[in-house]
């Protein structure tokens, strides 16, 4: 046995350097080739010695326990020299100091690393990547060390001297890697190995490095033209970070290449119009008239520029590639979550599981990507079942000083602007925006990262902004030495542009001519990209042309004929054979089956399960998700089956509405993550992408929607008004005064219905079985896409007087607005009529049959926008002696439909009559906290509607 082999057996490996063996032996474990013969030799001497609890080591045991043991061994002297002479340490010990020599340039070489274009702060003095830290002299620089766990030499030594030049080389120069906060040892090595075998640096060939440069030239080409053209409009210009648009064009042509037929990007404001332009081949011309003022008739309101979207198909060296711009507001991250949903989309209809053929990219600036909280929410998604996209390149345009005028003391408390990310574990390769072959060499590694380990991966462009935030700020007063150092800087082209002229790649000559040819381009308005493919048809492409020209209409013929209910019925209240169901959910199926078989009305449940079951078996598919989507919040919906003995299932479940018909379309249950806002933005891109598809959101407690408000009101509730987007976007919110304080009471219909216009969303409060079942067929049936926000109810669920009989789903239709429905009541004796919307209704039922007021009509609102006013007129006009005509809601004054509603009222009454409020007074908070005070109010409502003399707020008619 060699001296190095002897000195492993010692103590002194197993103290300050016990992290150094754990790494080894996790090595030895995953695969025992992988460290050199004298460790390995050391580690399989131990596959067979007794622990110190006694028990056998095994290859496949945890590599803590062994450690544990090394070190407890060495202090009793377990290990001795298998030869009796004293070994020599020495080599040994250098040699673990030169492994932790290693580790730290892997660990911290990046804060080394010549990151900044600006140079405005001296490198740090970083003891650990110093051999003198460790002991190691100038006479230790030429001596020989295993090479065997670096990547730099196919040789098993190198001397010092040379080792250290590798990894000064591969981690501290324009590119700063770090990677070794993941847990993964495979994908650690992965990415040792890409970055060490090339000490970091790309081998790009003339040609290669010509077709940078013009994509270096296009982007500060366009720039500066629209500086000169356009003066003092902004367009967020992308002048200091033109090395994104090298990174794009790597990321379409590589990918593609690599097998991805769609990318979906999310960006905001920053390079957006340069990316049109440069990677997606927007005319310019057609650019140029939006800034001249032209906009699309076809749009109620439209957008700005850097808001809009886009799409095309690119040829790439792969073959075709279909890239859309996803449109995005000024809300900036929020965008994340829409462009992950789309993907997932375009992935489901794909049957791509892995996320090989679609690609979601999102750009970032660097304030936002640690500022904002969509980011962490989006980014906790990324490995769940229900919401993955088999990772995501992350790309941030890295200005150092936030979105006006911070530096990066004051816009985050992290070191670096993307330390978010490991909470999921990313590699993060942050690369200096002045070395565009640099940017283009990390794009690559990124990708294939993301396709070998089907994860997220940042690649974070450090560079500069050399306007303001927008073209009419003047940054230089808040930063005027970082603006001295920008107005000094000769330009990123300039740089790479020189730097090729004298590796004889390029002439002067034509370095200028790339420059006036880009010029000529934009003068003439012709695309920079070439080729755009304007005849390529993608088979998977969704077709929208059938639900663009629909208008809108209430009505649709949602009925299924009684037999096919109870076929259906039956089919999903069935349990496979040994399936152990809960003794609660048996006694549900068995009334679900009498509710199947017109033995029993229908509950609310039954009434959702079967509007589901119908549509799957229509071929519509159907994906539901939130916080309590399989059980429901409220326990009514269960979808999802637990097998009480579960070892007889994967995953002990069982989901009946899956199992439907044989060719039945796909239904998708998702316990989603405890968000609302990235959830929700999700699932709007996913609708987006996807007409065919009844995507619902759920809320746990319609209040918890308040998380989400970015997404309704930039995207749900106006995306068609501002981009021509259609969504059929369902949202399940549920509402309801029970007594159970400010936070499990309100949905806040009143914002909703503030946001109302144009026939943009839909707004129904519907109170019975057979209404959410035809609301539901309905959305999907109907030839058009608009998002459906329903507000549910909670105590309704099981309320006995909400149901419906079977043949209300077989023969009829959603009701906009429902009638008075007891016998009883004679119009010709109505003198008072009670309009309202959900759960009140009930109360004011059973209310007026306690206090036997026949002279009282109620109606119900089902449908709060688009308003029915024929049908509602219709409804009034039975009731010509009625005086009074009185809004009752269970909401606060000030909240709820009252303030949207009483114009709609109001242009329905007749001379003569008046229109009143009654409710809960105005309140600063949805509901009150305490029991008592509320039941206090559901009283003094109740009296208050049914008043001999109403005393509520009024006003006549006409």
């Amino acid at each position: 046995m060699s001296s190095q082999s002897e000195s492993l057996s010692n103590s002194y490996l197993f103290g300050s350097n016990a992290p150094y063996v754990e790494e080894l032996y996790e090595s030895y474990l995953d695969n025992p080739g992988s460290v050199s013969d004298e460790w390995r030799a050391y580690f399989d001497q131990l596959q067979h010695l007794p622990a110190t609890d006694g028990k056998e080591v095994t290859r496949d045991q945890a590599h803590a326990p062994i450690v544990q043991s090394f070190a407890e061994r060495a202090k009793a002297n377990a290990f001795l020299s298998v030869r009796a002479q004293q070994p020599d340490l020495s080599v040994a010990s250098k040699q673990v100091y030169v492994q932790s020599l290693i580790a730290a340039y892997r660990t911290l070489g990046s804060r080394f690393a010549e990151l900044d274009p600006l140079k405005r702060q001296d490198r740090p003095v970083i003891p650990e990547l110093d051999p003198s830290f460790y002991g190691l002299t100038e006479a230790d620089l030429d001596q020989v060390y295993s090479a065997t766990n670096t990547y730099f030499t196919k040789s098993e030594t190198m001397t010092l001297r040379d080792m250290l030049k590798a990894l000064r080389d591969t981690y501290c120069r324009t590119i700063g890697a770090e990677f070794m906060h993941m847990s993964d040892p495979a994908a650690k090595r992965w990415i040792q190995e890409r970055l060490e075998s090339s000490f970091g640096v790309p081998s790009y060939s003339s040609e290669r490095k010509r077709h940078i440069l013009k994509q270096i030239t296009e982007a500060e080409g366009l720039e500066r033209f629209l500086h000169t053209k356009y003066v003092g409009q902004k367009r967020f210009s992308l002048e200091g970070g033109e090395s994104f648009i090298a990174s794009m064009d790597e990321v379409v042509n590589h990918a593609g290449e690599n097998g991805v037929q769609e990318i979906v990007v999310g960006m905001a404001h920053r390079g957006r119009l340069n990316m049109l332009v440069n990677i997606m081949g927007k005319m310019p011309g057609d650019l140029f008239a939006e800034f001249e003022g032209k906009y699309a008739q076809t749009l109620t309101d439209g957008d700005v520029k850097y808001h809009n979207g886009f799409s095309s198909d690119l040829s790439t060296r792969g073959g075709p590639v279909h890239l859309s711009l996803a449109f995005n507001p000024s809300h900036l991250e929020i965008v994340n979550p829409v462009v992950e949903g789309s993907a997932r989309a375009r992935q489901d209809r794909r049957g791509d599981t892995e996320g090989a053929q679609v690609l979601p990219v999102l750009v970032h600036g660097d304030a936002a990507f640690a500022g904002q909280g969509v980011v962490m929410e989006t980014l906790n998604m990324a490995q769940t079942r229900g919401y993955g996209t088999g990772g995501t390149l992350h790309i941030v345009i890295n200005n150092q000083i936030g979105f006006t005028t911070s530096d990066p003391r004051d816009s985050r408390s992290t070191l670096y602007c993307t330390d978010v990310v490991k909470m999921i574990e990313a590699p993060v390769f942050h690369v200096n925006g002045d070395d565009p072959e640099a940017v283009v060499y990390v794009t690559e590694l990124a990708l294939d990262y993301r396709r070998q380990f089907k994860h997220d991966v940042v690649i974070d462009i450090v560079c500069f902004r050399k306007l303001g935030h927008n073209e009419q700020d003047t940054p230089s007063l808040t930063q005027p030495l970082m603006y001295k150092r920008i107005g000094q800087h000769p330009g990123t082209r300039k740089l790479y542009a020189d730097k090729l002229v004298a590796q004889g790649v390029l002439s002067e000559e034509e370095v200028d001519g790339l420059v006036k040819e880009y010029r000529q381009l934009m003068e003439d308005g012709q695309r920079t990209v070439e080729p755009v493919l304007t005849d390529y048809k993608n088979k998977y492409a969704t077709d929208w042309t059938p639900f663009l020209n629909a208008k809108w209409t209430d009505h649709a013929d949602t009925g299924v004929p009684l037999a096919e209910l109870t076929r259906i019925g039956e089919r999903i209240t069935q349990v496979p054979e040994g399936f152990t169901v809960h003794t609660l959910v048996n006694k549900l199926l068995n009334d679900r089956l009498k509710m199947a078989r017109g033995e029993a009305p229908l509950d609310w449940g039954m009434g959702e399960h079967l509007a589901f079951a119908t549509l799957v078996s229509s071929g519509y598919t159907i994906r539901i998700t939130g916080q309590d989507a399989g059980r429901g919040t409220f326990t009514h919906r269960h979808a999802v089956l637990h097998d009480q003995k579960r070892e007889r299932w994967d995953d002990g479940s069982y989901i009946p509405l899956q199992n439907v018909s044989e060719n039945q379309a796909p239904f998708t249950v998702i316990d989603s993550v405890l968000s609302e806002e990235a959830v929700l933005g999700f699932e709007y891109g996913y609708a987006s992408a996807e007409p065919n598809t009844l995507t619902i959101w759920e809320a746990q407690f319609g209040d918890f929607v308040n998380g989400a408000q970015v997404v309704i009101d930039q995207f749900i509730s106006s995306g068609e008004a501002k981009w021509g987007r259609q969504c059929g976007l369902t949202l399940m919110l549920p509402h309801g005064y029970e007594g159970q304080g400010p936070e499990h009471s309100s949905a806040r219909i009143e914002r909703f219905l503030q946001l109302c216009a144009d026939n943009n969303i839909q707004a129904v409060q519907p109170t019975n079985a057979s209404q959410i079942f035809h609301v539901l067929r309905r959305q999907m049936i109907r030839p058009f896409r608009k998002p459906l926000v329903i507000f549910t109810p909670k105590s309704l669920l099981r309320n006995k007087d909400a149901t419906s009989p079977l043949s209300d789903l077989a023969n009829g239709t959603f009701l906009p607005v429902i009638g008075e429905t007891n016998a009883n009541i004679d119009p010709a004796n109505v003198k008072r009529v009670l309009v309202c919307s959900g759960k009140v209704y009930y109360d004011l039922a059973n209310a007026r049959t306690e206090r036997e007021r026949s002279d009282v009509a109620i109606v119900r609102i089902e449908q709060l926008y688009p308003f029915a006013h024929k049908a509602f007129q219709a409804e009034l006009q039975k009731y010509s002696n009625a005086k009074e005509i009185i809004w009752v809601q269970d909401e606060p004054q000030n909240q709820g439909p009252w303030f949207y509603i009483q114009h709609h009222l109001y242009e329905n009454m007749v001379e003569g009559q008046r229109l009143g409020y009654a409710g809960r007074p105005a309140s600063a908070s949805p509901a009150v906290g305490y029991l008592a005070k509320h039941q206090e109010q559901q009283k003094a409502l109740i009296e208050q509607a049914f008043a001999e003399k109403f005393k509520g707020v009024s006003q006549s008619s006409k």
